[in-house]
Order: C-alpha cells, then sequence, then structure tokens
C-alpha cells in the first residue's frame, strides 16, 4: 500500500529529475486504493473524530493534486519522448520507467507523428511533381510576339535570349517550332 508520504515523495523525484522516474509495480492500484480508503474515512459523521475526519479530507484532497500533478509532469516528458523518437528513431529512452498505458500512449503518438511525416512528405512531393509538370523553363533563340497561352491570357512578347518559366503545353510548341530551348537541354 502507497501513503501520502510516499506520493509526495514520488512527486518530488518527478519534479527533480528530466527523466521519467520508475513507479512502483502497482502504483496505479495502490493510489487508488489509498483514494478510495481516504475517501471512505473521509465520509465517516462521527463527531468524536471531527479533527481526524478534516485532516483526511485535507490529506485526500492533497492526495489528489499530487497525483494529478505527477500524470501531468509525466505526460510532459512523455511528450518530449515522442518528439525525440519521432525526430531521431531512437525511442528506448525511459521505456522502462513508463507506466503500461504511457508505453500505449506513447507508441500511439509515436506512429502519429511518423504518419504525419509520411503526409508531409507525399503533399510536399507531389507539389514539386505537380510544379514540375506543369511548367518548363526555357530560353528564346529569336523574339517572339505577344500571344495568347491555353487559358486564354497573353503572354509576352518576349526577346532572344530571354528566360521564361512556360507551361509544358506552350513550352514544347515554342521549342518544337524552333523559338526557344528548353534550359535543361542546353
Amino acid at each position: 500500500m502507497i501513503s501520502y508520504n510516499d506520493m509526495y515523495e514520488l512527486l518530488r523525484k518527478e519534479k527533480f529529475s528530466e527523466n521519467l522516474q520508475l513507479l512502483p509495480k502497482d502504483f496505479l492500484k495502490d493510489v487508488s486504493d489509498y483514494l478510495s480508503e481516504k475517501k471512505e474515512q473521509s465520509s465517516k459523521e462521527d463527531d468524536l473524530f471531527a479533527d481526524s475526519i478534516n485532516k483526511t479530507k485535507k490529506q485526500l484532497e492533497n492526495s489528489i493534486a499530487i497525483f494529478k500533478e505527477m500524470i501531468l509532469r509525466r505526460k510532459k516528458k512523455l511528450l518530449n519522448l515522442v518528439f525525440v523518437a519521432a525526430e531521431t528513431g531512437i525511442m528506448k529512452r525511459d521505456y522502462e520507467n513508463m507506466l503500461p498505458m504511457e508505453r500505449d500512449l506513447f507508441e500511439k503518438l509515436v506512429k502519429a507523428f511518423e504518419e504525419s511525416d509520411k503526409d508531409l512528405g507525399k503533399t510536399m512531393s507531389a507539389k514539386k511533381a505537380e510544379e514540375g509538370k506543369k511548367n518548363k523553363m526555357i530560353i528564346f533563340n529569336q523574339d517572339v510576339e505577344q500571344f495568347v497561352d491555353m487559358t486564354g491570357n497573353l503572354i509576352g512578347p518576349f526577346a532572344a535570349g530571354e528566360l521564361a518559366n512556360i507551361e509544358n503545353e506552350i513550352s514544347a510548341i515554342l521549342v518544337s517550332g524552333g523559338k526557344a530551348t528548353f534550359v535543361d537541354e542546353q
């Protein structure tokens, strides 16, 4: 069974350490039992032990606050570990000090970060491919008068030697007509 002093000491260690602290094996069960016992004791309506009951109620409130703060600190440390694991691929630091539910959360968050990174990569490569398909860089071999593109917009005029980033279809027409050359082919 865990005591108020044990909980306080565990919180103190968690506060002043950068790493997750190793908790007793049945920590969550012990805390649950302890809080249940304190609730039961504080709900008794005996006037003979009014001071004792008030002390127990205060200890229950403080115990709940200590537990919540400890879990919050552990969650913050867990998020930092997830960030490090997602960026470096190293996942074993403090892993053995995690509670089973923290391990599950850690693994789910690392997977979520990895999926997010994959989606970001796909989006970026799709945009690059899309941009690469839309336009081509050409250099004009001769002067070209203003003309209308495929969407009805006016383009030009262009002077010989001028560079332009133009839609693929139009740049292909200009290159096949000998009026321009693809920059990457020079």
